[in-house]
């Protein structure tokens, strides 16, 4: 006797395998997209309302803080998540902070700064640094967070990319 064993796929669970699938795809492009901005010949194309941050009458507050595996610059941009591209506007006063305690960071941009202030940017809980960006363009940034109470600190860069519009 013989057995033959055949399987079914309801077509339902396929269809909603296939959409969850390719929802995942366009988000993770999404990110990628976003990750690489300031390789793109036109990285200001990219900036919108979910990416965002204050404008020159508003300030853009980051919260730079140490996660579980990294560190993490979160703009107060409704649904932000850390570590995503951030646009401000020329004339937009940017206030780098850490809402962790005992929480000490470093942003680096390297050699060139669009800020007023140049140079690598230290705070933490205690000290909140203000910068105003000037200068348009895009920059990537390394940054740190590190918690005092750990062993050594125990910091772990991150990078992202900031781009500072200029007037229209």
């Amino acid at each position: 006797m013989q057995i033959h064993r055949c399987l079914t796929i309801n077509p339902a669970v396929l269809l909603a395998f296939l959409l969850i699938a390719g929802i995942a795809t366009a988000q993770d492009k999404d990110k990628e997209n976003s990750k690489n901005a300031c390789s793109k010949s036109n990285p200001a194309s990219l900036c919108n309302a979910s990416n965002t941050c204050g404008s020159p009458s508003k300030p853009c507050d980051i919260d730079v803080k140490r996660t579980s595996y990294s560190s993490s610059a979160t703009p107060n941009i409704p649904n932000a998540k850390g570590n995503d591209l951030i646009c401000v506007k020329t004339g937009t006063t940017v206030n780098w902070h850490s809402t962790a305690k005992d929480t000490g960071f470093l942003i680096d941009l390297g050699g060139s700064s669009p800020f007023n202030v140049p140079g690598t940017i230290t705070g933490g809980t205690e000290k909140s640094v203000s910068v105003v960006a000037k200068t348009p363009g895009c920059f990537k940034y390394n940054f740190s967070a590190s918690d005092s109470r750990a062993i050594y600190g125990m910091s772990k860069a991150g990078q992202s990319e900031l781009i500072v519009i200029g007037e229209q």
